[in-house]
Protein backbone atom coordinates (compact mmCIF):
# COMPACT_ATOMS: atom_id res chain seq x y z
CA UNK A 1 0.00 0.00 0.00
CA UNK A 2 1.35 3.68 -0.89
CA UNK A 3 2.44 5.40 2.06
CA UNK A 4 4.34 8.59 2.69
CA UNK A 5 6.20 9.62 5.78
CA UNK A 6 7.26 13.04 6.99
CA UNK A 7 10.40 13.64 9.13
CA UNK A 8 12.35 16.34 10.32
CA UNK A 9 10.36 18.87 11.87
CA UNK A 10 10.81 20.76 15.48
CA UNK A 11 10.92 23.65 17.15
CA UNK A 12 13.45 26.54 15.77
CA UNK A 13 13.89 30.11 17.00
CA UNK A 14 13.44 32.78 13.65
CA UNK A 15 16.00 32.54 11.59
CA UNK A 16 16.90 28.88 12.13
CA UNK A 17 16.83 26.16 9.73
CA UNK A 18 15.52 22.87 9.22
CA UNK A 19 15.15 20.15 6.71
CA UNK A 20 12.38 17.64 6.23
CA UNK A 21 12.40 14.32 4.55
CA UNK A 22 9.21 12.59 3.12
CA UNK A 23 10.30 8.90 2.54
CA UNK A 24 8.13 6.75 0.20
CA UNK A 25 7.10 3.39 0.43
CA UNK A 26 4.95 1.16 -1.75
CA UNK A 27 5.00 2.78 -5.05
CA UNK A 28 8.27 4.09 -6.76
CA UNK A 29 8.74 7.54 -6.03
CA UNK A 30 10.60 8.78 -8.69
CA UNK A 31 7.79 8.05 -10.81
CA UNK A 32 5.65 10.65 -9.38
CA UNK A 33 5.72 14.57 -9.25
CA UNK A 34 6.08 14.90 -5.01
CA UNK A 35 4.68 18.41 -3.09
CA UNK A 36 4.66 19.70 0.01
CA UNK A 37 2.61 21.73 1.41
CA UNK A 38 1.65 23.20 5.45
CA UNK A 39 -1.76 23.56 6.90
CA UNK A 40 -2.22 25.31 10.16
CA UNK A 41 -5.41 24.58 11.96
CA UNK A 42 -8.69 26.31 11.29
CA UNK A 43 -7.02 27.92 7.65
CA UNK A 44 -7.13 26.30 4.03
CA UNK A 45 -4.01 24.24 3.06
CA UNK A 46 -1.46 26.06 1.51
CA UNK A 47 0.96 24.29 -1.41
CA UNK A 48 4.47 24.93 -0.63
CA UNK A 49 6.79 23.69 -2.83
CA UNK A 50 6.63 20.60 -6.16
CA UNK A 51 9.32 18.90 -7.69
CA UNK A 52 8.65 17.26 -11.28
CA UNK A 53 9.34 13.59 -11.67
CA UNK A 54 11.35 13.96 -14.47
CA UNK A 55 13.84 17.35 -15.63
CA UNK A 56 14.06 18.71 -12.16
CA UNK A 57 11.34 21.67 -12.85
CA UNK A 58 10.69 23.04 -9.50
CA UNK A 59 7.67 25.31 -8.07
CA UNK A 60 7.54 27.78 -4.57
CA UNK A 61 4.90 29.27 -3.53
CA UNK A 62 5.87 33.29 -2.90
CA UNK A 63 6.10 32.97 0.42
CA UNK A 64 8.69 30.98 0.58
CA UNK A 65 10.83 31.39 -2.51
CA UNK A 66 14.54 31.90 -2.21
CA UNK A 67 14.38 30.81 1.55
CA UNK A 68 12.84 26.49 0.56
CA UNK A 69 14.64 24.56 -1.54
CA UNK A 70 12.95 20.95 -2.60
CA UNK A 71 14.89 18.33 -3.55
CA UNK A 72 14.80 14.64 -4.25
CA UNK A 73 16.75 11.38 -4.15
CA UNK A 74 15.14 8.73 -5.79
CA UNK A 75 17.55 5.92 -4.81
CA UNK A 76 16.40 6.36 -1.03
CA UNK A 77 13.12 7.47 -1.85
CA UNK A 78 12.88 10.01 -0.78
CA UNK A 79 12.44 14.35 -1.21
CA UNK A 80 13.72 16.69 1.08
CA UNK A 81 12.52 20.43 2.00
CA UNK A 82 15.15 22.42 2.91
CA UNK A 83 14.12 25.49 4.78
CA UNK A 84 16.21 28.64 5.93
CA UNK A 85 15.64 31.92 6.95
CA UNK A 86 12.30 30.39 8.83
CA UNK A 87 9.48 33.22 10.30
CA UNK A 88 6.96 32.72 12.49
CA UNK A 89 4.69 32.44 9.90
CA UNK A 90 6.56 29.15 8.90
CA UNK A 91 4.93 27.78 12.05
CA UNK A 92 2.63 24.98 10.21
CA UNK A 93 1.94 21.18 10.20
CA UNK A 94 3.72 20.05 7.08
CA UNK A 95 2.83 17.04 4.67
CA UNK A 96 3.95 15.74 1.40
CA UNK A 97 1.64 14.35 -1.57
CA UNK A 98 2.43 12.34 -4.89
CA UNK A 99 1.00 13.54 -8.17
CA UNK A 100 1.33 11.92 -11.52
CA UNK A 101 2.31 15.37 -13.09
CA UNK A 102 3.99 18.30 -12.40
CA UNK A 103 0.57 20.19 -12.84
CA UNK A 104 -0.95 18.40 -11.06
CA UNK A 105 1.47 18.71 -7.95
CA UNK A 106 1.03 22.60 -8.29
CA UNK A 107 -2.27 23.01 -8.12
CA UNK A 108 -2.20 19.97 -5.60
CA UNK A 109 -4.96 17.94 -7.49
CA UNK A 110 -5.44 14.39 -8.05
CA UNK A 111 -2.64 13.24 -5.02
CA UNK A 112 -1.75 9.57 -4.86
CA UNK A 113 -4.10 8.40 -1.59
CA UNK A 114 -1.06 8.14 0.63
CA UNK A 115 -0.43 11.42 2.92
CA UNK A 116 0.83 10.84 5.71
CA UNK A 117 0.64 12.67 9.20
CA UNK A 118 2.85 15.60 8.08
CA UNK A 119 5.87 16.65 10.54
CA UNK A 120 4.77 19.77 13.12
CA UNK A 121 7.25 22.97 12.57
CA UNK A 122 7.35 25.25 14.56
CA UNK A 123 8.85 28.53 14.39
CA UNK A 124 9.13 30.52 17.74
CA UNK A 125 11.72 32.35 19.97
Amino acid sequence: QPQLVESGGGLVQPGGSLRLSCAASGFTLGDYAIGWSRQVPGKEPEGVSCISSSDGSTYYAASVEGRFAISRDNAKNTVYLSMNSLKPDDTANYYCTAHRTFSHCVSRRYALDARGQGTQVIVSS
